[in-house]
């Protein structure tokens, strides 16, 4: 917030509120209570300039916007993904008409920045990291000369900015997240974060991810979400190849990146008994028994695992024939709760090769497999990715419409009257896939189940937790998503919400302020090209006695 002086007729200067910065995480979907924290909203309070004093943070994910909160003069960031975007525009155009310099970022304003522009009436568009760039974009604004586009791109690991978790209501999330890495090597058809972030990870030291649970912990959340990409970016596959095409650079490349992984896990291992932590990976990490005991000592207790069909032809239509199928890929679930990792194991519906019988196999491989949750999603065209660029090109000469829209630009298509789904299926319809898709789900998620899967947990605390959060996540996803109807969407959001109340007593855990960071000290090694710098730990994490 920023101040102005002026006089009061007695010549003693007053503050006079000119600019607050507003940052909204638009959503249509508005629960109480969320799961984990939307990381973008805190890392973008931390890069705003101290100048423009402490932003305003909403989360509609939690409660809806107020209107009347935002004031002439004020600055409005909006970060859209396709999925928020048609409500992103809605918050951009009523702050807009209230008087507000308004900016948008995030992947789909990466993507579609002329779309945030025109349809979302902004004033300007941060494409790319915003971890830098949002700052200039402030800057700008409140000298009243924004720039249209402002290119974040993809900053280095070095420069990725801590959240401020000061400005969180602890009350209102059951996780919280921190990131490690960004980007993908993986090419997947379906996914647009290799374009997008790059196919080339960008590490954050392990220190600052360090230090930023701590402040966590400290607050009092013991479950942190991983909120990587992709948190296994070498492979045993990737590093075989390099060394048998006598590639030395990218050994030596390859061998870092994995070695800073296990330093992390490392680290991580040393922080409170307590703490449990989830991320996302691929399945290659099956093969990798070193790694995943590297996780289980780390408190890594589960991950998604992207298994997304069940077939060999299902995996070569998303460009993921790398992947196990069959009775291997029951075996590969497996090794990964062998090892101590819990599977959330994520399954696309839709593929062209898909048949009715596709899916009663799909939810006999994840139980089989004994994965710990599941999701079950219908194929979407996501912007920015292989298939949605294919879908693109076939629409191009007649393009199907609703409305006054074209069916790939389906996220503008207001929710009551967008399709389920936007290709054509060889041999389904759209609604026969929405509806064997919920039966997978309801399977999946019975209260037998449920229980029989609950038994992973260590007391009964823990297994009424994992209940209750099945059901939450069950309610969340696929009662308010693409494969369902506006009836069912309208009773899963009210039982939902009362369900995440629930679900946040069981996740609470007592806030642990004195606990302290290991002081770092930086020690030096001569490798192949001179000398290279790392922090190492010097002191264990300490928790201090409480002052009186």
């Amino acid at each position: 917030m920023l101040f102005a002086e002026s006089s009061n007729g007695n010549g003693i200067s007053k503050g006079r509120v000119l600019t607050s910065v507003h940052l909204v995480n638009p959503s249509d979907n508005s629960f109480g209570t969320a799961v984990i924290t939307p990381r973008w909203l805190f890392v973008l309070a931390a890069a705003t300039p101290a100048s423009a004093g402490t932003p305003i943070l909403v989360d509609e994910s939690l409660e809806q916007i107020v209107p009347e909160s935002i004031q002439s003069g004020d600055i409005v960031g909006i970060s859209v993904h396709t999925g928020n975007a048609l409500r992103g525009y809605q918050v951009g155009r009523m702050a807009r008409a209230r008087g507000a310099w308004v900016v948008y970022g995030g992947i789909h304003a990466t993507l579609f920045p002329e779309e945030a522009l025109e349809r979302g009436e902004a004033h300007a568009v941060v494409k790319g990291d915003g971890d830098i760039a949002w700052g200039r974009a402030v800057a700008d604004c409140i000298a009243g000369a924004p720039e249209k586009i402002y290119e974040g791109g993809r900053i280095e690991g070095t420069q990725f900015l801590a959240a401020r978790w000061d400005l969180m209501r602890p009350d209102k999330y059951m996780w919280a997240s921190v990131q490690t890495i960004r980007g993908c090597p993986k090419h997947c058809s379906f996914c647009s974060v290799w374009r997008t972030d790059g196919q080339k990870p960008r590490q954050r030291s392990f220190q600052k991810v360090i230090d930023e649970i701590v402040s966590l912990r400290r607050l009092g959340f013991r479950f942190i979400a991983l909120a990587d990409d992709n948190f296994y970016p070498v492979t045993l596959t990737d590093l075989r190849l390099a060394r048998e095409q006598k590639n030395f650079a990218k050994v030596e490349e390859l061998t870092t990146i994995r070695n800073e992984r296990f330093q992390l896990m490392e680290e991580l291992a040393k922080l409170p008994k307590d703490m449990v932590f989830f991320t996302q990976i691929t399945m290659e990490a099956g093969e990798d028994g070193d790694y995943l005991d590297a996780m289980r000592r780390a408190n890594i207790k589960g991950a998604l695992v992207g298994v997304e069909a069940v077939t060999p032809e299902g995996l070569k239509a998303v460009f993921k024939d790398w992947n196990y199928s069959g009775e291997a890929l029951a075996k590969q679930l497996q090794t990964f709760k062998k090892h101590g990792v819990h599977v959330l194991g994520s399954f696309i519906f839709g593929l062209p090769t898909d048949k009715p019988a596709t899916f009663d196999a799909t939810v006999e491989m994840a139980l089989k497999a004994g994965v710990t949750f599941a999701q079950f999603v219908m194929m979407t065209p996501f912007p920015g990715t292989v298939d949605f660029g294919r879908w693109e090109k076939e629409q191009s000469a007649h393009p199907t419409m609703v409305g006054d829209v074209p069916i790939t630009r389906y996220w503008l298509i207001p929710t009551e009257v967008r399709p389920k789904m936007f290709t054509p299926h060889p041999s389904m319809s759209s609604d026969e896939i929405r509806e064997r898709t919920q039966r997978v789900w309801d399977r999946f998620y019975n209260w037998k189940s449920i229980w029989e899967r609950s038994s992973c947990t260590p007391n009964l605390r823990a297994r009424l937790g994992f209940i209750f959060l099945s059901k939450l996540y069950r309610q969340m996803y696929a009662g308010t998503g693409i494969s369902t109807d506006s009836a069912r969407r309208k009773k899963s959001k009210n039982w939902a919400r009362w369900t995440a109340r629930q679900c946040k007593k069981l996740f609470q855990a007592k806030p642990m302020p004195e606990l302290q960071s290991p002081g770092w000290q930086t020690a030096a090694a001569a490798g192949p090209h001179g000398r290279i710098d790392f922090p190492l730990a010097v002191t264990p994490f300490v928790v201090l006695p409480e002052e009186e």
